[in-house]
């Protein structure tokens, strides 16, 4: 795993790389509740259901936790997940768009 320079390597901490890319699909591991963050929904409403199949849309990063926090575009709201709440969807599991299917 390589580190990338960023602000925290001044400190000696190497920034986490992602396990996932952007654009992959991936599956909810476990129901996504609304923490709060999300404004549009009431705190602790089911955002995304375990098994719920989702996009990649953005990749950020939690300094405080030096992870990869991945924006996932599920069926009506986009969330915000970390690595232990996602795992990559078998291919072909969801339909491809037209660009991807070269049309």
């Amino acid at each position: 795993m390589n580190a990338t320079p960023n602000a925290l390597s001044g400190v000696g901490i190497e920034l986490r790389e992602p396990a996932y890319a952007w654009g992959q699909r991936v599956i909810a591991l476990d129901d996504l509740v609304n923490d709060g963050s999300y404004p549009d929904r009431e705190e602790g409403a089911l955002l995304a259901a375990r098994g719920s199949l989702g996009e990649i849309v953005n990749i950020g990063h939690a300094q405080e936790l030096n992870e990869p926090v991945y924006l996932v575009q599920f069926d009506g709201c986009v969330v915000g997940c970390l690595e232990i709440e996602l795992v990559p969807a078998p291919h072909g599991l969801l339909p491809e768009t037209d660009e991807e299917a070269g049309a």
